[in-house]
């Protein structure tokens, strides 16, 4: 189900939101290919390409004879929606800032207690998100102290 992008450019200008159309429309990913990418490659890591994790997808390469990926990639394919949105979000983010346009509000709150900050901007993010809401970074999965508010 492909994501609307006249949802995000609301509060633009429309030389904005045009600018926003083009380059949100270069980097989003889908959903389906993603979980497709999951089921029928996920020995092999190609999920994890695709979102531009290449550490984790060159593991998964590496490792794929155990039969582990596979069964892991099976996993990810039910997860992958959900982490498609995530990068699609933190992608429109990322571009909404590099044109001067207000960042998007997510839309569900983070939980309490549960922060760490972006290692490339900063910004104070979910424990659990993947990529920076603010820059598109990916976050980094050491283990952080968290931000307190």
């Amino acid at each position: 189900m492909p994501q609307n992008v006249s949802t995000y450019p609301a509060a633009m200008s429309l030389q904005q939101s045009v600018w926003f159309a083009a380059e949100y429309e270069a980097v989003r990913k889908d959903e389906i290919m993603g979980a497709l990418l999951a089921f029928f490659l996920g020995t092999f890591g190609a999920h994890h390409f695709y979102l531009g994790n290449n550490r984790l997808g060159i593991l998964y390469a590496v490792f794929f004879w155990t039969g582990i990926p596979s069964i892991c990639g099976f996993v990810e394919c039910f997860l992958m929606p959900g982490r498609i949105r995530e990068y699609n979000f933190a992608q429109a983010n990322a571009i909404a800032s590099r044109i001067g346009a207000k960042p998007f509000a997510s839309t569900a709150p983070p939980p309490a207690a549960a922060f760490t900050s972006c290692d490339s901007c900063a910004n104070q993010l979910d424990r659990a998100a993947l990529f920076c809401t603010r820059c598109g970074a990916s976050v980094s999965t050491s283990p952080q102290q968290p931000v307190t508010a």
